[in-house]
């Protein structure tokens, strides 16, 4: 009831119930409820460019203290002066073939890889509704490890490009057969249907390995270096060669990321909207093979990264599916670089393959977001925060 002299109400509602809390219920002026409070916002914006900034300092910093770092005897100090452009620590053969030829290729490959895989696991995640799913899901991993063992033992391949494309060849292969699968029949690629192809197709890759790996031992030699998972050997015409993958794999998820946002309410609401939700996955899996084959392929298998990197991004971008491909890539790129300078030093003058190292730490880190309620709600993609 008004008040008589046309001041405040008679019973104003007090200060404390004008911010309602974000979910509770609003009532509109008629009693009637409306939508719950801060439906409908996004996050703010600032603590995702904010982490992007932060990732992207740590990415430079990393990178650098790559070029710095080694299993050998160089010390760091000479390796700067030859960075910084001193006249003798550039006339030193030994310090330029240690920067230039072994550790500068394999620090764009770490960026290369660690972003590969990160991007690939975060659309993976979000196309097929699975909070565990990462590289392996489309067969990529077991393709690329057959096509490695049929290029070692029938046709002699005995160079690391021509293991690479070999190994680039098979995770096409393997990604395009298990599309094919998914989609047979009438029905669409369902999410289900590309998680049991998959496994299908790479149980049935596995076991083919398997079966020629134990007759033959000296290609068993040559693809246990390759399936150990190192950037050791990575020369920087390779890293090149696969650079325009990885930069045309990003391209096309970063052009999905509306629809994926779509995708992410259900196929029926993505249809309403105007996407395809058939079409959507495909062009997922043609950029999720682009990403993974390359990666693969310069790297071998390198296990839970692109699982584990889309959770921490979701920390901070929650369900929004831009900010989370770009921190997932940021995320994977710091991780693989950085494992990469331990796997040098750790027993020093000998390296440990850095997918050691990924393996040590991600499984630990998996028991502990599958035991925190916190993280696996973060886990859901496309869940709302």
């Amino acid at each position: 009831m008004p008040h008589p002299q046309g001041g405040p109400p008679a019973h104003p509602v007090p200060a404390a119930d004008t911010e309602a809390a974000p979910g509770a219920v609003r009532r509109t002026a008629s009693g009637a409820a409306g939508p719950p409070a801060g439906a409908g916002l996004r996050p703010p914006a600032r603590p995702v460019l904010r982490a992007a900034a932060a990732l992207a300092a740590a990415l430079l910093a990393l990178s650098l203290l790559s070029l710095l770092t080694g299993s050998n005897t160089i010390p760091m100090s000479r390796s700067w002066d030859f960075l910084t452009g001193d006249p003798s620590a550039r006339a030193d053969a030994h310090v330029r073939l240690a920067v230039m030829d072994v550790r500068l290729p394999r620090t764009l490959a770490g960026i290369l890889v660690g972003a590969a895989l990160g991007a690939a696991g975060c659309l993976l995640q979000a196309v097929t509704r699975n909070p565990l799913a990462e590289t392996g899901l489309l067969g990529v991993n077991s393709g690329a490890a057959l096509g490695v063992v049929v290029g070692l033992t029938y046709f002699g391949t005995d160079s690391a490009y021509g293991i690479l494309l070999w190994a680039l060849a098979g995770g096409v292969l393997a990604s395009g057969v298990v599309l094919l699968l998914a989609a047979s029949g009438r029905a669409a690629a369902s999410p289900l249907r590309l998680v049991l192809a998959g496994s299908a197709l790479g149980a049935t890759f596995h076991g083919m390995t398997s079966y020629v790996l134990l007759g033959t031992q000296s290609t068993f030699d040559d693809y246990r270096y390759w399936t150990i998972g190192s950037l050791a050997n990575v020369e920087t015409s390779t890293a090149l060669a696969l650079a325009p993958l990885v930069v045309a794999g990003l391209a096309i998820a970063f052009g999905a990321v509306r629809p994926l946002s779509a995708l992410a309410l259900g196929d029926d609401a993505a249809r309403a909207l105007g996407h395809h939700p058939a079409r959507i996955r495909l062009v997922v899996a043609v950029a999720v093979t682009l990403l993974a084959g390359a990666a693969v392929a310069m790297a071998g298998p390198i296990a839970f990264l692109g699982l584990l990197a889309p959770y921490a991004a979701r920390v901070v971008t929650g369900p929004r599916m831009a900010p989370q491909l770009l921190l997932s890539a940021l995320v994977a790129a710091d991780v693989m670089i950085a494992a990469d300078i331990l796997a040098r030093i750790v027993i020093r003058p000998w390296e440990t393959p850095v997918s050691v190292l990924l393996a040590l730490v991600g499984g630990p880190l998996l028991i502990w977001i599958a035991r925190s309620r916190g993280m696996l709600s973060l886990g859901a993609p496309g869940a709302r925060s």
